[in-house]
């Protein structure tokens, strides 16, 4: 049954608001397709779409004798999907800004991050440079080639606890020399990054 006249719209949709299931499928057989398409061609989303139809028809089943004010159902309901519609587009348009704000923000921070990086590791490269050569040389062969210190022991033919000695001792001038030469920021990145 197709709600065609005014007298016959306001008897359903005074049914509609006595909670009469069988005069809202009515309402919603005869104009569902008529809102799906409209939206539709708003949102470009069949997904959408559908979205509107359940909301519009949602409101309509839950306002209740508020719907006996309605004189031009089928105008109400192109109007509720309009602004629905609308409202999602508007939704959409923030969060495309809004991603694309983090984005930019994203790569803000990692460039500076770079940048903070290879500001610490050049220090650090000068650190090294200043320690004793034998320091020096553990500490590349241990951090750097990532040798254990028994290896490192057998290559300088020196003894593990000797090893383990000069990288304390390389570690602790490292650490002082960073924290004299940089901001917190940038010690707290190198300790974080591994580095000492």
């Amino acid at each position: 049954m197709a709600v065609e006249s005014l007298h016959n719209e306001a008897e359903v949709l005074g049914r509609i608001a006595r909670r009469d299931q069988e005069a809202f499928r009515q309402v919603y057989t005869c104009y569902h397709k008529r809102i799906y398409n409209f939206s539709l061609r708003l949102l470009k989303s069949v997904q959408l779409a559908e979205e509107v139809v359940q909301e519009t028809f949602l409101k309509i089943w839950l306002m209740g004798e508020e719907l006996k004010t309605v004189n031009h159902l089928e105008a109400y309901l192109v109007t509720l999907s309009r602004n629905k519609s609308l409202d999602i587009l508007r939704r959409l348009e923030r969060e495309r800004r809004s991603d694309r704000k983090l984005s930019w923000s994203e790569a803000h921070n990692e460039t500076e991050e770079a940048i903070l990086l290879q500001d610490t590791r050049q220090l650090l490269e000068r650190g090294i440079l200043l320690l004793p050569a034998q320091q020096r040389l553990v500490y590349q062969l241990c951090k750097q080639e990532g040798l254990k210190y028994e290896e490192v022991a057998l290559k300088l033919n020196i003894s593990p606890l000797t090893v383990k000695t000069h990288m304390q001792q390389a570690l602790r001038f490292l650490r002082t020399y960073m924290h004299n030469n940089t901001d917190l920021a940038i010690v707290a990145l190198t300790i974080m990054t591994g580095f000492l």
